[in-house]
């Protein structure tokens, strides 16, 4: 009997493994011939995707990413909590906002941010639901170490009305035991470092890539995720940013699909 159980889309896990590992080989093979200068080749050659704020469509999903500047899609009518024209309007780092039973966390996830998360959680968590999230992404260490808080907690996740949700955000996403993600929230993924510092021997760098793939695909397995998703992930560079269409999120399970 096969052990290559079908996933949606038509790939086996066997399937995405060997596209990781391939992945992972053409890293390897771009940082050991071009050394430093290929190491930072999206400063030389930076994106010509759209702006981020243009509307996606099918097969039209790349937008241009930048993290502590990028022009947002107006709030939709009826959302005065979001007033942000730009992720350069959001927190440097995340902010805690608790009202009744739901902690909304807003802006750039730093490294440090898991220590405030679970200082908050000590001090308030009690009678906590859900966690709102509005984030462009950023540190994926202490973001898998807030998700796994929210999913010990039994907390749900959800994104509201032009809430954005990039890089790494969507693995805080993934811990909630229900994931709500409004029609208008937009959910991204692309390649990440997860080292300090991106221009390292290629021999470390490739390993440190490698490792950091291994705990996250690891982490989206333990959250209930198909880890699927992150062929579209391993594929965007990282001054890139791959947004998820509807359709998509429920088949990744990213997002837990409504009753009727």
């Amino acid at each position: 009997m096969s052990d290559a159980t079908e996933e949606p889309g038509g790939f086996t896990a066997r399937a995405a493994i060997k596209l990781v590992l391939a992945i992972q080989l053409g890293i390897a093979l771009y940082l050991m011939g071009g050394g430093l200068a290929s190491a930072i080749p999206h400063i030389a050659w930076p994106s010509n995707k759209p702006q981020f704020d243009t509307p996606v469509l099918p097969g039209d999903q790349t937008r241009r990413y930048r993290p502590s500047d990028m022009p947002l899609e107006p709030a939709p009518e009826g959302n005065p909590d979001r007033p942000y024209r730009s992720t350069g309007d959001m927190p440097a780092r995340l902010a805690f906002a608790q009202e009744g039973d739901t902690l909304t966390l807003t802006g750039s996830i730093e490294e440090g941010d898991a220590q405030r998360m679970a200082e908050h959680l000590e001090r308030r968590g009690e009678g906590l639901a859900r966690v709102r999230l509005n984030s462009p992404g950023g540190s994926v260490r202490d973001a898998l170490e807030i998700g796994r808080m929210v999913r010990d907690a039994e907390l749900e996740t959800l994104l509201g009305a032009g809430d954005i949700c990039l890089s790494a955000c969507p693995y805080i996403l993934a811990s909630g035991t229900t994931r709500m993600v409004h029609d208008s929230a937009q959910v991204g993924v692309h390649q990440h470092y997860f080292g300090t510092n991106s221009a390292l021997p290629a021999f470390l760098a490739v390993e440190d890539i490698q490792r950091g793939q291994g705990q996250v695909m690891g982490y989206l397995d333990e959250m209930g995720i198909d880890p699927l998703m992150m062929r579209h992930a391993l594929v965007t560079p990282p001054d890139e940013i791959y947004i998820l269409l509807p359709e998509q999120l429920e088949t990744y399970r990213l997002s837990t699909p409504t009753e009727g």
